[in-house]
């Protein structure tokens, strides 16, 4: 590192310099700028008798001896190609080269002794001449480059100089305002060679430039010891001077950049050249940018807490959002027009400082968004207060693009693009999350409405749809839940931005249709014997009966809930379907609003509209088809068997088929059940029931079951049994179902496990023998279900409801058994 303080040492060593050397000086008055005057170590005769008077140029005839002065200064030896001053006048050299002969016999505010400055020039111009030309030297130093060396012979002992003033005035050259203030010092100096000597030597425009010398020398020796002041700071922070922290590196970084851009940037050694000095400061950037996080972090949670307690105004009439969005940027868009300020000229350096400044906003955006989600639920149920928050959400989104747009936008570095692009994704979810939040408070009042339209939707009787009752039919159905939506979202269309109201509407359609499917089109069974318990219950009881209905304070009385309990258990006729699927058109064009709020490719896209249309088209289809449809797409009912087997069961099937007549049968054995695991206080009696599901089985035995083995938890049966397919079905439209039960005489058979063995496992060799395993039930995925809940309502249908019961039921256990049971797996395993 370079030692600042040793540039005073070095000054002292530049007063003695001796005067036959290449002395370095200045070319201004010195001493105006640098203080004392420094002792002289020339001998000024000559040179102060050549400036005294006027410079004269005598022609030279050929044919005249030489002037003593020439040949002594001229001789020919070895040293001349070495040094370029050798063989000039001495006297002329020692005034263009040493700065106190300069500022004593050329001073910057004499324009008649700048004149003797540029003379002289030209006489050393004419020596040169007089050499190439009379004397015939081969390779004579052009003046221009003799002058070249002059200057910046001039430079050093010129910082110097000015150093040690500076420090005399600045204070300790330790501190960031001694180098602040030294620029000032350097820049006089540089403007007085640009306007002063510059003008004057102008003999060579192209190859001699004072002031871009002056500029380049000075700037070479003050950026070293810049540095090294930089780096021992950046080090050793104890180091530090600085009353103001890493504000002052900052503005120190600003002089130096504009003294840059001003004098350096352009000179030809420079001008290709990515700058060093900012990546001297970069540790400071950094180091005022964490300090940067820490008080936006405190910006954030005061104007927060301000905000909250008082029920966070909005910053105008014209705005939706409130005050604490607008301090937390002003102090995030304050750090980042510092930092576009800085113009940073070197790549690298303003890659780092945009990363840091990425993490900046990461931080502070998500601190802001974690408080307002922590505090949502309680703002939750105040419409108004709860439609600011979201605003409040969005503006961060809104503003995050500003700035990301102002920081470069797709041109920044990748990492910081990812980091403000997942910073925006995180904003979205949350903005998504308090929206469904918002909603879900909706819901109440969204399923009474839905209710009411189920129990209007079944008054609608008859099968066929007249065109001209459509429409009264529709509005008549929609009316409940129509006067709900079109008052809830102009409230929102007023108290939200644009982008708010479109993700409420999102949340919104989708609860509206869900409890439109899970009320109207699918309505959850209930139990037959709770519904018996109808009249005499209350209405509490009746809501946790039905899950779909939790808020009946709409309801006029226990009757019209009844009502609605009975409805759910009936299907949808034709007519009712093509009512509710012209209801569904009127209610998408309530969400789209003329286009001010869903787009129609949303209702295309949604998941929610499809499930709920494809459930409407199951209503359309026999029971066979969607039984056809169940066996086809239920490919893992075994899962729970899997996953916590409660025994197993080895059969032997075999599946034959009338080459002439193309009827289909099937052979199923049942051999043998094993690890049955069951606890029973009284005598367990195992057997099984075999069921064959499928379609056209309508006039066909689908059951057989064998006899019981009493006190067998692995019993052996051996028993074959015969089902008839006929020729209507393909075999991969029919699975077996085994039930293995408890045998009781007064109550009914309970459960110990159930499997499933489909029979497109046996088609292609026709025979199977394997251990089926038995779970406490079968796994049915939504698919399943929507088509369960179709055929659970087809009370008249013994097939449809049979297929039910097999699929929904499940093995029997009371809590002491489980416990039994659990113990005894353990002590078997």
């Amino acid at each position: 590192m370079t030692d600042l303080k040793s540039s005073k040492s070095r000054l002292s060593r530049c007063r003695s310099v001796r005067p036959n050397r290449a002395v370095k000086g200045s070319f201004r008055k010195i001493s105006n700028i640098t203080g004392p005057t420094r002792t002289r170590s020339v001998d000024e005769g000559l040179a102060t008798n050549l400036a005294q008077e006027p410079i004269k140029v005598t022609v030279i005839d050929l044919d005249d001896e030489m002037p003593p002065v020439f040949a002594r200064d001229y001789d020919k030896d070895e040293d001349e190609k070495e040094n370029p001053f050798k063989g000039m006048d001495l006297a002329m050299l020692l005034q263009l080269s040493d700065e106190e002969l300069i500022e004593k016999f050329f001073p910057a505010t004499d324009k008649s002794k700048l004149q003797d400055l540029k003379s002289t020039v030209d006489l050393l111009t004419s020596i040169t001449f007089f050499r190439m030309k009379v004397l015939e030297l081969a390779s004579p130093p052009r003046a221009s480059t003799v002058m070249q060396g002059c200057v910046k012979s001039c430079m050093e002992p010129t910082y110097h100089a000015l150093y040690e003033n500076c420090a005399t005035e600045a204070g300790d050259d330790n501190s960031v305002k001694f180098w602040f203030d030294f620029l000032d010092y350097i820049m006089r100096v540089i403007e007085d060679d640009k306007n002063i000597y510059t003008p004057v030597l102008n003999q060579f425009p192209q190859e001699l430039n004072v002031g871009n010398i002056s500029a380049a020398c000075l700037w070479n020796q003050y950026k070293n010891d810049l540095q090294g002041m930089l780096k021992e700071h950046a080090e050793n922070p104890g180091a530090r001077q600085s009353k103001n922290g890493v504000t002052e590196y900052m503005n120190l970084y600003f002089k130096v950049k504009g003294f840059y851009f001003k004098y350096i940037a352009d000179l030809p050694e420079y001008k290709n050249s990515i700058p060093e000095f900012p990546a001297w400061f970069g540790g400071f950037v950094m180091e005022w940018l964490g300090e940067n996080d820490e008080h936006s972090m405190d910006i954030l949670r005061n104007a927060y807490l301000l905000d909250k307690d008082n029920n966070f105004p909005q910053t105008s009439e014209h705005t939706k959002f409130s005050n604490s969005v607008v301090d937390v940027f002003a102090k995030l868009n304050q750090a980042l027009t510092l930092l576009k300020q800085m113009d940073c000229p070197n790549p690298e350096v303003a890659v780092d400082m945009m990363k840091r400044f990425s993490t900046t906003l990461n931080k502070v955006l998500l601190a802001y968004a974690d408080m307002v989600q922590k505090d949502f639920i309680k703002f939750v149920d105040s419409e108004k207060l709860a439609c600011i928050l979201l605003n409040n959400i969005q503006q961060l989104r809104v503003q995050l693009e500003k700035i990301y747009k102002e920081m470069g936008g797709d041109d920044l570095d990748e990492e910081s693009k990812r980091v403000l692009n997942n910073l925006q994704k995180k904003l979205n979810s949350v903005l998504d999350k308090l929206s469904s939040q918002f909603v879900t408070t909706l819901e109440p009042h969204i399923q009474e409405q839905t209710a009411k339209l189920g129990a209007l939707l079944s008054k609608i009787k008859g099968t066929q749809v007249e065109p001209s009752q459509l429409g009264p039919d529709v509005d008549m159905v929609l009316v409940p839940l129509m006067d709900l939506l079109e008052g809830s979202l102009q409230r929102y269309a007023q108290q939200c931005e644009k982008t708010v109201l479109k993700y409420i509407l999102k949340e919104l359609w989708k609860l509206t249709i869900m409890n439109m499917e899970k009320m109207v089109v699918l309505p959850t069974m209930s139990d037959k014997a709770l519904i018996k318990q109808l009249p005499n219950a209350k209405i509490g009881d009746v809501t946790k009966i039905m899950s779909h209905v939790k808020d009946v304070k709409g309801m006029s009385s226990v009757k019209e809930v009844m009502d609605i309990a009975r409805d759910t258990e009936r299907s949808l006729t034709p007519k009712q379907c093509t009512v509710l699927d012209a209801a569904l058109d009127a209610i998408k064009e309530c969400f789209h609003a003329g286009g001010q709020g869903l787009k129609k490719t949303f209702f295309e896209k949604s998941p929610e509209l499809q499930s709920l249309k494809y459930a409407l088209s199951l209503y359309t289809q026999t029971t066979e088809q969607l039984i056809k449809t169940f066996i086809s797409t239920q490919r893992q009912q075994d899962q729970p068997s899997q996953d916590q087997p409660v025994g197993e069961i080895s059969v032997q099937v075999d599946l034959f088929c009338n080459p002439t007549t193309g009827e289909q049968k099937v052979t199923v054995k049942i051999i043998a059940a094993n690890d049955l695991r069951w606890q029973t206080t009284g005598v367990f009696k195992p057997f099984v029931e075999v069921h064959l599901v499928g379609p056209y089985l309508n006039d066909k035995k689908r059951k057989f079951a064998t006899k019981t083995k009493n006190g067998k938890w692995d019993p052996k049966f051996n028993e074959t049994f015969v089902f008839l397919l006929g020729n209507e079905g393909e075999p991969e439209n029919y699975e077996l179902m085994f039930q293995v039960k408890d045998y009781y005489v007064v109550r009914e058979d309970r459960i110990v496990g159930v499997g499933v063995l489909q029979l497109s496992q046996v088609v292609a060799e026709g025979s199977l023998a394997q251990w089926v395993q038995l779970g406490r039930q079968l796994y049915i995925d939504e698919t399943g279900l929507i088509l369960l809940r179709i055929l659970g309502q087809r009370q008249n249908d013994e097939i449809a409801k049979e297929f039910y019961k097999l699929k929904t039921d499940s093995r029997y256990e009371s809590e002491s058994v489980m416990t039994n049971s659990a113990s005894s797996q353990q002590i078997r395993q």
